[in-house]
């Protein structure tokens, strides 16, 4: 396991669709583990691999922020079946450091996916874990959650984050 890089707005990676994972293999298990010591040490509560530059349907998923290992949640191929609802909250991204804005996202969301030993798992989620659910889901669609905003509040963000970090 290792603390991966985490790519920011602007990088490729994070506009692309990313691939379905065909077969969990001993580099997918390795790369779930390597994301999830990334998003503690973050520290974060959710991590999508295109955040680590691995164009994958690969998510972790922590509300404890490493506090219970039972909070853990990786899935791959995740899949939101419905959502039900409103919800207005502040958000951030570890891809958009230092930016947070109110994102509308729905207050519940039905999750499919697949866990590391290839069992189905779902999800009946509400409030935040429906939230992270919904952000990292849309990492892998090549989203990010300011692309929710209006043109002029993304300019305004795209400025900001290039004054804060000069190329």
């Amino acid at each position: 396991m290792a603390v991966l890089d985490i790519i920011t707005i602007g990088h490729e990676t994070l506009k692309k669709h990313a691939d379905d994972v065909t077969n969990i293999t001993d580099e997918i298990i390795e790369l779930a583990r390597s994301m999830t010591e990334t998003m503690h040490a973050a520290p974060g509560i959710g991590l999508a691999a295109p955040q680590v530059n691995k164009s994958v349907r690969l998510i972790v998923v922590d509300l404890s922020v490493g506090e219970s290992k039972k909070d853990l949640i990786v899935l791959v191929n995740p899949e939101i079946v419905e959502s039900e609802g409103e919800d207005t909250a502040l958000e951030g991204c570890l891809s958009v450091p230092d930016v947070q804005e109110k994102i509308t996202r729905p207050f519940k969301a039905a999750v499919r996916g697949t866990d590391l030993d290839g069992k189905e798992r779902f999800f009946e989620a509400d409030d935040l874990l429906a939230r992270v659910f919904c952000h990292e889901i849309d990492h892998l669609e090549g989203k990010l959650f300011v692309d929710h905003l209006s043109h002029l509040k993304k300019s305004l963000i795209r400025k900001k984050l290039k004054k804060q970090h000069p190329l």
